[in-house]
C-alpha cells in the first residue's frame, strides 16, 4: 500500500486511536497537538482512577447515547467494552469490574496506559508534534501555529479529533465551531453536560453546609428514578447523581425556564411508615429531635428540609412525611460548560457520511466529542471517544484506498 501523509488534529483518546490503526496500516502519521503534552483530559480523568469503560450487558450499554444510540452503534459494534480492556491489556494495563460496574485499570491511574501508550505509537513511526495549534484551513493544507510562527501543513487525509467545550484549559475550547461553519458544516449548538446546576441557596446554608455530601438519597426527575449522592456546593448541587440526571434537567431549563430536582431522602422507608414514626415523637420534643428520631434525619438532609419548607417544623406528621418523600430543590441554571465534565451538541450526523468524513469537506474526518452526541458518565464517554477514533480512521484508510483505484 502507498504511504499517505495523514494529519490527525487532536492528541486525546480518539485521535489517538485512530493514529494507532493508520500508522498500523502503513501510513505516515503525523498527530498536531496544541497543548504542551497529549492526553490531558486523558489524565485528568485518571486522577479519580480512569474510569475507562462499563461493563454492564452490552444491549444495555449501547443504549446510554440518547439521540445518537443508532449513529454510534456501528463505530460500538466494532469496538465494544470488552475490546477496550483487551486493547489496554496489551499496553500492560489490566483492569477490574468496581461495584458500580465500571471498568478501571487495577493500578488506578492513566499516566502509565499513557505511557505505553505513546511508546506504541512513537514505535509504528507517528509523528507527535506538541504545541501545533489548528488555526483553520490554507488552499494547501492545514494552517498550524507553532512556537516558531505560522506554518502550512499538507496531507492527504485529515482527522479533526478537537473534543467540545468542557474543560477548555486543557485544550477542549471549540475553537473549531466557527471555522467549520464557515465552510458549511452543520452543527447543533455545545452545551453542558454531567454538569452541577445552579440553585438559590439561602446565605446560611451555603455558610453551614457548602461542601457537605448528601448519600443514601434517591433523586427523580425525566430521566427516571436514580439512587447515589450529591455534593452541596456554594452555587447549588454538583456530584454523580446530579450527572445521572443532567440532560434531562438541561433540557427541562431550556424547554420551560424551569426544572426540579425531587429527593426522597428517606429511599427505604414506606411513606405511610414515615408518618406513623413522626407521629409518635411527643410535641414537647424539639423539632430536630423529632425529625432524627422518627425519621433517621439531622445534618445537611434535614437543613435541606428547612431550606426548601421554611414552615417545615409546622408540618403535619403525613405532610412532613410527604416533603421527605418528595423534596423539591428548584434549579435555576447548569452550571457553565467551562466546567462540566463533557459537552453535548457539536457536528451533527447528517453532515458526516458512515465513514465519518465531512461531506462538505471530502478528506476531512471527524471523531470524538466533536460529534453531537452525549453519554453520562460511567465509562461511556471514553469508549464512544475510541469507538469514533477508531471508525474514522478505517473510514480514512478506504477512502485513501478507493481514490489510489481511481
Amino acid at each position: 500500500m502507498d504511504k499517505r501523509r495523514i494529519g490527525i488534529v487532536g492528541g486525546g483518546p480518539a485521535g489517538l486511536m485512530a493514529a494507532e490503526m493508520l500508522s498500523a496500516r502503513g501510513h505516515a502519521v503525523t498527530v498536531l497537538e496544541a497543548m504542551p503534552t497529549i492526553g490531558r483530559k486523558f489524565l485528568l480523568a485518571g486522577k479519580s482512577g480512569l474510569n475507562l469503560t462499563h461493563s454492564e450487558a452490552y444491549a444495555r450499554f449501547v443504549t446510554r447515547f440518547g439521540a445518537a444510540n443508532e449513529h454510534l452503534r456501528a463505530a460500538l459494534d466494532a469496538f465494544t467494552p470488552e475490546d477496550l480492556r483487551v486493547w489496554a491489556l496489551g499496553l500492560g494495563t489490566e483492569t477490574f469490574v468496581g461495584t458500580s460496574g465500571r471498568v478501571f485499570p487495577t493500578v488506578m491511574k492513566a499516566s502509565p496506559l499513557l505511557r505505553a501508550w505513546r511508546a506504541r505509537l512513537e514505535q509504528q513511526g507517528v509523528d507527535i508534534r506538541v504545541r501545533h495549534r489548528w488555526r483553520g484551513f490554507a488552499p494547501e493544507g492545514l494552517q498550524v501555529g507553532t512556537v516558531q510562527g505560522e506554518a502550512t501543513m499538507e496531507f492527504d487525509a485529515v482527522l479533526l479529533a478537537l473534543g467540545g467545550a468542557s474543560w477548555p484549559r486543557l485544550g477542549s475550547d471549540a475553537a473549531w465551531v466557527e471555522t467549520l461553519a464557515d465552510r458549511g458544516v452543520g452543527i447543533a449548538p455545545l452545551r453542558p453536560a454531567n454538569c452541577g446546576f445552579d440553585v438559590d441557596w439561602s446565605a446560611f446554608f451555603v455558610e453551614r453546609f457548602a461542601g457537605a455530601p448528601v448519600k443514601g438519597v434517591m433523586a427523580h426527575s425525566a430521566a427516571g428514578t436514580i439512587p447515589g449522592e450529591f455534593v452541596v456546593s456554594k452555587t447549588g448541587v454538583e456530584g454523580s447523581l446530579i450527572y445521572a440526571h443532567a440532560a434531562a434537567l438541561r433540557d427541562t431549563l431550556e424547554q420551560n425556564g424551569t426544572a426540579t430536582l425531587v429527593l426522597d431522602l428517606a429511599p427505604g422507608r414506606a411513606i405511610e411508615r414515615l408518618a406513623g414514626d413522626l407521629a409518635r415523637q411527643g410535641n414537647k420534643a424539639s423539632f430536630s429531635s423529632r425529625l432524627r428520631k422518627g425519621a433517621g434525619l439531622d445534618g445537611v438532609k434535614a437543613a435541606l428540609l428547612r431550606e426548601c419548607f421554611p414552615d417545615v417544623s409546622a408540618m403535619t406528621p403525613e405532610a412532613l412525611a410527604a416533603a421527605i418523600k418528595a423534596l423539591p430543590i428548584r434549579l435555576v441554571r447548569p452550571r457553565p460548560i467551562a466546567e462540566a465534565i463533557s459537552s453535548a451538541g457539536g457536528i451533527r450526523f447528517d453532515g458526516i457520511d458512515a465513514a465519518y468524513m465531512l461531506k462538505a469537506l471530502p478528506g476531512v474526518f471527524v471523531a470524538g466529542e466533536m460529534l453531537d452526541w452525549e453519554a453520562p458518565t460511567g465509562g461511556y464517554l471514553l469508549t464512544a471517544c475510541f469507538a469514533t477514533g477508531r471508525a474514522a480512521a478505517l473510514g480514512i484508510d478506504s477512502w485513501l484506498s478507493n481514490r489510489s483505484e481511481t
